[in-house]
């Protein structure tokens, strides 16, 4: 329990629902995703998911379980609840939300919103065969890992190798983004290569770079 309490202490300051100042962005189309943690011999582990080759987008790639805001959705946190339960069999009511952090936006035009969440370790997942290829679960201190093949400024993209199957993963784009950026703050370390840039300046960039990418409305 202490680690969950370290973590959630570590994402407050940075919990979009509790900010003052507001973004101003452009009219988009909303998505969420669903960052569920758990605790595993006293390390966080992030859950992830691979689509469906079937999908008529980004078939194939890894992702967070999410999607789409629907009409009928209260919140972003809404969103990333019903897409997880429709997706992998995750009950909303095992969530505990800790934080939401400012959206990004997607390759698709669309304003993402990571919902950051711890869940049970026991938590065995019933992946929707129409939309869910493979769900696996990954250290989050990888996304940390000096020796990682990542860059923070240019193409972020990391490379998992399940232990147990030998299944091999390629976490890129923007499930790459939200996951080197919530080891950053859950782990409190600095991003590789840069040894005076902590989570408040890595948020404040992503913040700069939204802000300028929502200058010019989506086309979409």
């Amino acid at each position: 329990m202490k680690v969950e309490e370290e973590t959630m202490s570590a994402f407050e300051p940075f919990d979009a629902r509790k900010q003052e100042d507001t973004l101003e962005v452009a009219e988009r189309p909303q998505a969420s995703v669903l960052v569920p943690l758990f605790v595993r011999n006293g390390k966080i582990h992030a859950l992830m998911t691979q689509r469906s080759e079937q999908l008529r987008t980004s078939a194939g790639e890894v992702c967070f379980p999410g999607g789409k805001r629907d009409p009928n959705d209260k919140d972003e946190v809404h969103t990333a609840l019903r897409e997880a339960h429709e997706e992998i069999g995750l009950p909303p009511s095992d969530v505990h939300v800790i934080c939401t952090l400012q959206p990004i936006i997607s390759k698709n035009g669309l304003l993402v919103t990571p919902v950051v969440g711890f869940i049970p370790e026991s938590f065995l997942a019933r992946p929707n065969p129409a939309e869910v290829r493979a769900v696996f679960t990954v250290p989050l201190d990888l996304f940390v890992d000096p020796t990682a093949k990542a860059t923070w400024a240019s193409s972020l993209s990391f490379d998992f190798v399940e232990p147990d199957s030998g299944a091999r993963y390629r976490i890129w784009g923007l499930t790459a983004i939200v996951a080197f950026v919530v080891a950053t703050i859950a782990l409190k370390t600095k991003p590789e290569g840069h040894a005076t840039l902590n989570a408040e300046d890595l948020m404040c960039r992503l913040r700069q770079r939204l802000q300028h990418k929502t200058r010019t409305p989506s086309k979409l």
